[in-house]
C-alpha cells in the first residue's frame, strides 16, 4: 500500500486530535508541564502538516472536509471548558457589563471599593483591577452587545468561536478565487492558537482577524468603501492593523478612507470626557506591561518606553510601504509581515497577539511567522511559573528557543534562496 500525502495528513489529524482532546482534559491549568507537553505533540504535527501543504498542490475535497470536522471536533472540549480565573474575558464582562449601568469603562477602576456592587463572582478575578480598560471603542460595542444577551464568560467564548467559525468560508472562498489549494484553510483551523487562545480563553483579537480579512478580502474585489470601513473597525477592535494603512494608500479613495475615520470616531462619541478622547490604560499598559519582549526590552535601556513603542509602529508602517510598492498585486503576505515585524518590537508579546497572522500564512516567505505560532506555545509557562510564585517574566531559554527558532527558519530561507541554481535565460 502506497502511504500518500492524504494518508500522511489523516495521520498527523488524528495525532494531533488526539494531543488537542488531552490537553483540555489536563488538570492544573494553562502552562502546566502536561499542558505544555500535549500542546507541543500538537505543534509538532501541525509543522509537519505543514510541510505536506507546501510539498502537495491539491487535496482530495474529502480530506479538507475531514480535517475540518475533526478541528471542530477538538474544539469542543476546549470551549466547554472554563477560561483561566484571571484571563482577560473577564475583563469584557466587567466591560460590557459597566458600560450596561451606566459607567465609563475608560474612566472607572475595578477594584475601587465604591464599585464593589457591581461586580459578579467571575468579574471579580478579573486581571490589573488597578487600571481602567485599555481596549478601543469597537471592542467595547462588542462587549456591551454580547454581555446584553448574557453576562458571563462563556457567552463571550461562544461570540469568538462563531467568530473563528465564520472566518473559515471566507478564508475558503479567497483561496479558490486566487487559484490557491483549499487546503491552507486547514493552516488556518488547525493551528494551536485558536483552541488556547479562542476556544478556552476567549480573546477579542479573532473578531480583528474576521474584520481584517473581510477588508483585505473586499480591498482585492475593489469594493473600496467596504474594505475601508471593514478595516477602521479592525483598528477600532485593537490598533495592531493600523501599520497596514501603507497597503490602501490609493487602493481606496479618499472618501472612503474618511467614512472610516468618522466611523472610528463616532464610536468613541459615547466615551468622550470634557471633549477629550478616552484612552483608558493604554498609556499605562506601554509604560508598565512587559511580556517576551527581547527587542523592546533591549531598545527600551536606550530610549524611553513611548519612543520604543513608537518605533514600533513606524518599524510596521515602514515593512508595509515596502511590500507596497514591491508587490502591485494582493499577496497575503503583505497583510502579515507588517504586523510581525510590529510585534516583535512590542513591549507585550502575548501568544493570542499572533492570531492577527494566521489567515496570512500560506507561502514560503510566512514560514517563519508559522514556526513563531507553534515555538512561542511555551511561554504559556509563565501562567504555571506564577501559580508557584514566581515572578511574571519569561524565561531566558523560552525567549532564545522561540526567537531561536524563527530567526534560524528565516535564515535557512534566505540561504536557498541565494544558493538556488539560476534559472537559465533563453537564446
Amino acid at each position: 500500500m502506497t502511504i500518500t500525502a492524504s494518508h500522511k495528513l489523516y495521520g498527523l489529524a488524528a495525532i494531533m486530535f488526539a494531543a488537542l482532546v488531552a490537553c483540555a482534559r489536563i488538570p492544573g491549568g494553562v502552562g502546566s508541564p502536561a499542558y505544555l507537553i500535549t500542546l507541543a505533540v500538537a505543534g509538532i504535527a501541525y509543522l509537519l502538516a505543514i510541510r505536506e501543504f507546501f510539498s502537495t498542490q491539491r487535496f482530495p475535497h474529502r480530506v479538507i472536509v475531514i480535517g475540518l470536522v475533526l478541528a471542530a471536533l477538538w474544539h469542543l472540549p476546549f470551549l466547554l471548558i472554563p477560561p483561566g480565573s484571571d484571563d482577560d474575558v473577564h475583563r469584557y464582562v466587567w466591560d460590557g457589563r459597566v458600560q450596561r449601568l451606566g459607567y465609563n469603562p475608560y474612566i472607572v477602576v475595578p477594584n475601587d471599593p465604591a464599585l464593589s456592587a457591581l461586580h459578579t463572582p467571575e468579574t471579580r478575578t478579573l486581571n490589573n483591577p488597578d487600571v481602567p480598560s485599555p481596549y478601543p471603542a469597537g471592542a467595547q460595542f462588542f462587549f456591551r452587545a454580547v454581555t446584553a444577551i448574557h453576562e458571563s464568560t462563556f457567552a463571550f467564548k461562544v461570540a469568538f468561536a462563531a467568530c473563528e467559525l465564520a472566518i473559515l468560508p471566507l478564508l475558503l472562498a479567497e483561496l479558490r478565487r486566487l487559484g490557491q489549494g483549499e487546503h491552507w484553510v486547514l493552516a488556518y483551523a488547525w493551528n494551536p492558537l485558536l483552541v488556547t487562545c479562542v476556544t478556552q480563553s476567549g480573546h477579542i483579537d479573532i473578531l480583528g482577524v474576521l474584520l481584517l480579512l473581510l477588508s483585505a478580502a473586499a480591498l482585492q474585489r475593489r469594493r473600496r468603501t467596504f474594505a475601508a470601513i471593514a478595516f477602521g473597525l479592525a483598528v477600532a477592535v485593537k490598533f495592531l492593523p493600523i501599520v497596514l494603512t501603507p497597503l490602501y494608500w490609493r487602493r481606496v479613495r479618499a472618501r472612503d478612507g474618511l467614512l472610516a475615520v468618522l466611523i472610528i470616531g463616532l464610536l468613541y462619541v459615547p466615551f468622550l470626557r470634557h471633549g477629550s478622547v478616552p484612552m483608558g490604560s493604554l498609556g499605562v499598559f506601554v509604560q508598565r506591561f512587559r511580556f517576551n519582549d527581547p527587542v523592546f526590552a533591549t531598545l527600551e535601556r536606550i530610549v524611553s518606553p513611548q519612543v520604543v513603542a513608537a518605533l514600533a509602529v513606524l518599524v510596521g508602517l515602514v515593512t508595509a510601504a515596502v511590500l507596497r510598492r514591491r508587490y502591485d498585486g494582493f499577496s497575503s503576505h503583505t497583510f502579515a509581515w507588517p504586523m510581525a515585524a510590529t510585534l516583535l518590537c512590542a513591549p507585550v508579546v502575548y501568544p493570542w497577539y499572533l492570531l492577527w497572522l494566521l489567515p496570512f500564512v500560506r507561502s514560503v516567505s510566512t514560514v517563519p511567522i508559522i514556526i513563531w505560532t507553534v515555538s512561542i506555545i511555551p511561554t504559556f509557562y509563565v501562567w504555571h511559573l506564577r501559580t508557584l510564585g514566581r515572578p511574571w517574566l519569561v524565561p531566558g531559554w523560552i525567549m532564545l528557543l522561540e526567537y531561536g527558532s524563527v530567526a534560524a527558519a528565516a535564515a535557512i530561507i534566505e540561504l536557498r534562496r541565494f544558493t538556488r541554481p539560476a534559472v537559465p535565460r533563453g537564446p
